[in-house]
């Protein structure tokens, strides 16, 4: 079980006794049985045999391995000499994450003995130690070649290489071991400037460590936050309020994917009274001030805009800012791109391009208040 990670909720019971019941020759004599129980499952214990065909081979492996070391020699003094283990596609019946641990039990082997292998999986490649591996190809007119040279070889042999490179950079490019998930590049934007804003004026701003991931909207949270905590990576997420707790996020905290500590939203940190509380529709967009962001809004929109300008009394009445400028702009009929409404991405790139100082003490109370929170929870 120190190897076995795939469901730690599992005991092996062993059994030593006779049972004239059995088939022979096993109704004769002692013999030893095993039965595997679960706790998850009120206590439950199945026959070993009725276990998935990998945690069988697993379990296999291990005893064989050290069976054969007291075949060798019973006084297991051999236990402290080397080994050669020769394996052909080890682990086979095994899905990804358990080929995964059986990775790490052969690095606990290597240890102490050689241990050569051979595997067409790519979760059975260390993409960290490629410089371990040698491909093996049936070359024309050669035969059978055994090369630690990459680049010369057929693609089809390379593939599992290539498999195992791309896991390990779709698991680190984007995502690190601290990860806080928002819904758009344009959060991105805003946490990232206002943390070295804040940091240029001697305050404490988002850690290094952490990792803003844009997900692309809160209907792709769920997906993000099972599959990036199924990796074991640590999660907080920081999204828009609508004024009333998300039904998908409160699934994932009933599912146990998520602690609700680990969920932040914009409104808690909107009113400086009463931080922690959501009490208002927000975006993050409603970290700053009203007429801030306005003005940021009609600069990246000049050219659109030509002599139309706005200010904060011009607006509709509301909550969120963003939705106040976009009903403003139906009501006045002012159309600054055709599919109506207006780019969040565009002001907040505007604002990434044409940084500025000239911020409210409340607007960077806000932000310091958020990054203390973000910074708290890793």
């Amino acid at each position: 079980m120190e190897f076995w990670k795939q469901n730690e909720d599992l005991e092996i019971e062993v059994d030593i006794k006779s049972d004239s019941e059995d088939e022979a020759p096993f109704n004769q004599g002692v013999n030893l049985y095993l039965r595997i129980k679960n706790r998850r499952h009120r206590g439950v214990s199945t026959p070993f045999a009725q276990r998935s065909r990998g945690f069988i081979w697993f379990f296999s492996f291990l005893v064989w391995f050290d069976s054969v070391q007291h075949q060798i020699d019973s006084s297991s003094k051999l236990a402290k000499q080397p080994l050669i283990l020769l394996l052909d596609e080890p682990g086979l019946a095994l899905h990804a994450l358990a080929q995964a641990d059986f990775l790490k039990y052969i690095d606990e082997l290597s240890t102490k003995h050689q241990v050569l292998y051979t595997t067409h999986s790519p979760f059975m490649v260390h993409s960290n130690r490629l410089q371990e591996v040698r491909v093996v190809e049936d070359r024309l007119k050669e035969g059978t070649v055994i090369s630690s040279d990459v680049a010369s070889s057929d693609p089809r042999t390379i593939f599992p290489l290539q498999a195992a490179l791309g896991w390990t950079i779709a698991q680190n490019l984007f995502i690190s071991e601290r990860n806080l998930l928002v819904e758009g590049p344009g959060d991105l934007i805003y946490l990232k400037a206002m943390s070295s804003i804040i940091e240029a004026d001697g305050k404490t701003g988002l850690r290094d460590d952490i990792t803003v991931v844009p997900v692309g909207g809160l209907d792709k949270l769920t997906t993000f936050i099972a599959l990036l905590g199924a990796s074991g990576l640590k999660l907080a997420v920081f999204h828009d309020y609508h004024g009333a707790p998300d039904q998908k996020l409160g699934d994932l905290v009933r599912q146990k994917l998520i602690a609700p500590k680990m969920l932040l939203n914009a409104a808690q940190f909107r009113d400086l009274s009463k931080l922690g509380t959501a009490s208002h529709a927000s975006d993050t967009e409603d970290l700053f001030d009203a007429e801030w962001y306005l003005d940021q809004f009609s600069a990246a929109y000049a050219k659109e805009l030509g002599k139309k300008s706005l200010k904060v009394t011009d607006l509709e009445p509301g909550d969120r800012i963003v939705d106040r400028i976009e009903r403003t702009l139906e009501a006045k009929k002012i159309h600054v791109r055709p599919s109506g409404g207006f780019n969040h991405y565009r002001v907040a790139s505007y604002f990434a391009s044409n940084p500025t100082a000239a911020f409210g003490v409340d607007t960077v109370a806000r932000f310091a208040a958020l990054f203390k929170a973000v910074n708290a929870l890793f």
